[in-house]
């Protein structure tokens, strides 16, 4: 009897090893599987209008936030290491977007960082000028993080300011859902991937007695997931009039 369950333990072992193994590759990667399907779709149609490069802005904040909160207090290194990936997805989402915005915009004016000029905030028109942005933002939000890091409230204001970030994820996206009264050119696929692993997130949030600000968070952003889900049932149940600018061709506005 002893033997039989010293075998299962010995068994058990690697399986609790590869199941954790896979766990962590899933949540390092798990966040930008989403963009895939999206990537694809504006590649392929050289449009660009239909997604809102305001998500990339909200992940980019969020997940600066979380890097710089993993120096006041450290988590888990896929979380890290998801973190880095996202940025990474974001930088070159942003990229394809720019390029393919440039290419069908007729407006020979040229929008630059350097312009600070606020109606225009994050509506340039070269890919260096979102890497600009965010370079300055991440060295003046480091700079900031390093004088109170001895504060415990200060780090846990910025995890929950990185962990809130990330719940307005979906809020840029459902606005420009709202204004071009359509969800053309979004990919359905990536927001049920947001869906399902929203929630997925949340449930696990909640059975592990999280802090009440993850799950409140989680609930938050699956409430807009299925928000968004809803506008593409009802624009395609109900078409609206299209707005002038979903039109690549004549466009002259900017993500």
């Amino acid at each position: 009897m002893e033997e039989g369950l010293r075998s299962l333990e010995l068994f058990a072992l690697p399986v609790s090893k590869l199941a954790s193994w896979i766990a962590a590759v899933a949540m390092i990667f798990g966040g930008v599987l989403p963009y895939i399907p999206q990537y694809r779709d504006i590649r392929r149609s050289q449009n660009a209008e239909g997604f809102s490069i305001h998500v990339c802005l909200v992940l980019l904040v969020a997940n600066i936030l979380r890097i710089l909160f993993w120096f006041g207090r450290y988590f888990e290194p896929p979380l890290l290491l998801q973190s880095i990936i996202i940025i990474l997805t974001m930088l070159v989402m942003l990229k394809l977007c720019t390029a393919v915005r440039m290419a069908n915009e007729l407006a020979t004016r040229r929008r630059a960082f350097t312009d600070f000029d606020l109606q225009y905030f994050w509506q340039w028109s070269r890919f260096i000028d979102y890497v600009q942005c965010v370079l300055a933002f991440t060295v003046v939000a480091a700079y900031i993080t390093y004088l109170l890091m001895d504060s415990s409230l200060f780090v846990e204001t910025l995890g929950f300011c990185a962990v809130f970030t990330e719940a307005m994820l979906g809020t840029p996206q459902l606005y420009r859902n709202y204004e071009n009264k359509s969800t053309e050119g979004m990919s359905i696929t990536m927001v049920l991937m947001w869906t399902s692993g929203d929630t997925f997130k949340t449930a696990y949030f909640i059975l592990n007695q999280a802090p009440f600000q993850f799950w409140i968070c989680g609930l938050l952003q699956v409430f807009v997931d299925i928000t968004i889900l809803f506008q593409v049932y009802y624009y395609d149940r109900y078409p609206q009039k299209p707005a002038s600018h979903t039109v690549p061709s004549t466009s002259t506005k900017a993500l």
